[in-house]
């Protein structure tokens, strides 16, 4: 007996046991789903979810007449979730009665596959129960617009099973004009021009989107989890896409004619210092040209344009006058075991005016004078140079400008023969758009501006940041010297080696240069010669600067300064003059608005319909049927109503003519319009008490 209740005890203790273990994890099991469920949930979910980034719509670059110069075009990887309810629902009834029509118009739309082997394809992924099956990469926005009212995909995401993963792609719609100064926005490498500078602003703030795992490895999106982005902003530019097709045409044709390996044109405004057009072809491989470097900021010894920069510095000093006398030696001087030649001989006298020498672009004639006045204490010219601000780059609003070289005596590469060298533009470097910047200084009567290429940056239109022209020298050198180096500059054009570019139509002042320049190991030998012209025009009321700068090919036949670049100079000056006589009104760009950036008043409907079809943020919103202004406010765009008191003249100020002319005949007033755009200013104020048979001018711009 005993032993029988000791077996007993034992078998009863390890029942006892038993249940108290499994009531432990019944309890343990109710702990953690009801009590900690919400907490190991979330760690499962975050577990098998992620965030995703979601690129926010690039800004886009315009013109500044309004013209976009670079946008982004949206683009979509097309979907299909096949574990839909929509289309699990009833054995499949939606999908299967859609697939022969849904094939139809795939097959004819995208012509890549047949209607069965896209209906094959359809039913595969059915079956697989893919939530993710990917039909078609890269569907432009047409083509998407088009698969939203097909069959079965018109049902909505949740009967249809589409999926839309919108994306974008950068273009230029202009393609070759001034495409490396507005620049690339390239995703895996470095992005230039203006891309790459306002880049902050245009990209705008990345948002995010939160992706569950599902099996296979792939994600689909979960909805609900999405911080939308915000959208980058707008950049107006300086440049005027007319202008630059003139710049881009005219270089391009003398790069195709002489077989040159690379050239720039720029075109600068001389009061403001606004860059209008900016060419930079370089010769490719197959023979073509493409805007493939910005040579505009590359640095490089300048040659006889540099001879600007010698004769300001000499009649600055009161040295000389333009009619001091030098002698040009039968074009040919020794200074010490180095000889300076003339590029070109000149026949006739040889002791001319300094006005002369500059004129027909003698070397030795600026090298005379660099060494006569200045052999002893060269760095008083090196000063001078350092002053006209040769020494700097221009600060432009572009990455990449070269740095500028002015030798001193303290330079290890400095000898007795550098200062005359540099008086010819040798022994320098600089850059073509700082030669434009010293000749846009003459021509703005001695006040040197800073280039620069974007007048502002908008959102929705608005203007948040605007960029005012910026004054670098007040005076570049006192009136009297302005005055005879304008005249010497003009010379060239009547007397020197640009006379045969005149025009009997409008003056011009300018400078040829015909440079030799190195080829690497090879040194002067190949007969490599830039090209050069830079001026201003009309000389009398100068409105444009522009510089030409070729570099030619080894060996040219032509490289001449007068007959490379000054050709091209000529055309655009002639282009731009003939624009000019047919607006009959100075030559001189004029700003324009807009009218597809302006933000219009009009009816709160309408507005809310153009909202909500581009997605915009919206803050306050009146009732439908009332008369709204627009205006931009904390990233959002709110809409205020615009009081129109029966009996009184309505105010139509910012609305278009559509809208305006609504109200005001309405209200009983005969119109007349002047203009073109949005209301400007109208002659009877909004609340006017309006009397019998009234008129009212509206103007519009």
């Amino acid at each position: 007996m005993d032993v029988k209740k000791d077996i007993l005890w034992r078998v009863y203790l390890c029942l006892i046991g038993m249940a108290l273990f499994g009531v432990a994890i019944l309890v343990k099991v109710f702990y953690i789903q009801q009590v900690k469920g919400n907490y190991w949930r979330s760690m499962a979910d975050s577990l098998h979810t992620s965030y995703v980034a979601l690129d926010a719509e690039r800004g886009t670059i315009f013109s500044e007449e309004g013209r976009m110069l670079s946008t982004s075009i949206p683009y979509f990887d097309i979907r299909i979730d096949f574990a839909a309810d929509g289309l699990r629902d009833k054995k499949g009834k939606v999908f299967e009665e859609n697939l022969d029509s849904l094939s139809l118009c795939l097959a004819n739309t995208f012509n890549d596959r047949t209607k069965n082997e896209y209906k094959t394809l359809l039913r595969e992924g059915y079956k697989s129960k893919d939530r993710y099956f990917l039909l078609k990469r890269d569907v432009p926005f047409n083509q998407y617009q088009a698969l939203r009212s097909f069959p079965m995909f018109r049902l909505g995401k949740n009967k249809g099973g589409m999926i839309a993963e919108p994306k974008s792609k950068r273009i230029n719609p202009f393609k070759l004009l001034a495409n490396r100064t507005i620049g690339l926005a390239r995703e895996n490498s470095q992005s230039v021009g203006l891309e790459r500078t306002y880049n902050e602003y245009l990209k705008g703030v990345t948002g995010k989107r939160l992706m569950r795992r599902i099996a296979g490895g792939t994600y689909v999106p979960v909805d609900g989890y999405d911080i939308e982005p915000e959208n980058g902003r707008d950049i107006v530019t300086t440049l005027d896409v007319n202008m630059q097709d003139i710049v881009e045409s005219a270089l391009y044709k003398m790069m195709v004619a002489n077989e040159a390996e690379h050239g720039t044109c720029i075109l600068m405004e001389v009061k403001t210092g606004k860059i209008k057009a900016i060419a930079n072809l370089g010769r490719q491989p197959d023979g073509s040209y493409w805007e493939d470097m910005n040579y505009a900021l590359q640095v490089g010894e300048p040659g006889s344009t540099f001879k600007l920069a010698t004769v300001i510095t000499v009649l600055e000093d009161k040295y000389a006058t333009m009619n001091t006398m030098v002698n040009m030696e039968n074009g040919r001087w020794q200074v010490g075991r180095r000889t300076v030649f003339d590029s070109e001989p000149h026949p006739g006298p040889q002791l001319v005016t300094i006005k002369h020498a500059f004129e027909l672009s003698s070397n030795v004639g600026m090298a005379k004078l660099a060494y006569q006045y200045y052999g002893r204490q060269p760095n008083n010219f090196v000063n001078h140079l350092k002053k006209l601000r040769l020494d700097q780059s221009t600060g432009i609003d572009l990455v990449g400008e070269g740095k500028p070289v002015i030798k001193t005596t303290a330079s290890k590469t400095w000898s007795n023969t550098t200062l005359p060298w540099m008086a010819f533009g040798y022994e320098v470097l600089v850059s073509p758009l700082q030669t434009c910047m010293l000749y846009n200084a003459v021509a703005n009567n001695g006040k040197m501006m800073k280039p620069y290429l974007v007048n502002s940056i908008q959102e929705f239109g608005q203007v948040v940041k605007k960029f005012e022209p910026t004054v670098l020298i007040d005076s570049i050198c006192s009136q009297s010297t302005l005055k005879q180096v304008q005249a010497m500059l003009e010379g060239v054009m009547i007397d020197g080696t640009g006379k045969k570019l005149r025009t009997p139509y409008y003056s011009i002042a300018a400078k040829t240069g015909t440079a030799l320049v190195a080829n690497g190991n090879r040194g002067y030998a190949d007969k490599i010669y830039q090209s050069s012209f830079a001026g201003y025009f009309p000389a009398k009321d100068p409105q444009y600067t522009c510089v030409v700068v070729i570099k030619n090919k080894p060996h040219a036949l032509r490289f001449y300064g007068a007959s490379i670049a000054g050709p091209v100079f000529r055309e655009v000056a002639d282009k731009l003059y003939a624009m000019a006589v047919e607006k009959q009104k100075p030559m001189q760009a004029t700003l324009q608005l807009d009218t597809l950036l302006a933000l219009k008043n009009g009816r709160s409907n309408e507005w809310k319909e153009i909202l909500t079809t581009l997605r915009l943020p919206v803050g306050a919103t009146p009732a439908n049927n009332s008369w709204v202004s627009a205006k931009v406010a904390d990233k959002k765009i709110n809409l205020n109503t615009v009081a129109q008191e029966k009996g009184a003249v309505p105010d139509v100020t910012g609305m278009g003519l559509k809208d305006a002319l609504y109200l005001l005949e309405n209200a009983g007033l005969r119109v007349v319009i002047k203009g073109a755009g949005k209301v400007k200013t109208q002659s009877l104020p909004g609340g006017t008490k309006i009397g019998n048979e009234q008129t009212i001018v509206i103007e519009l711009s």
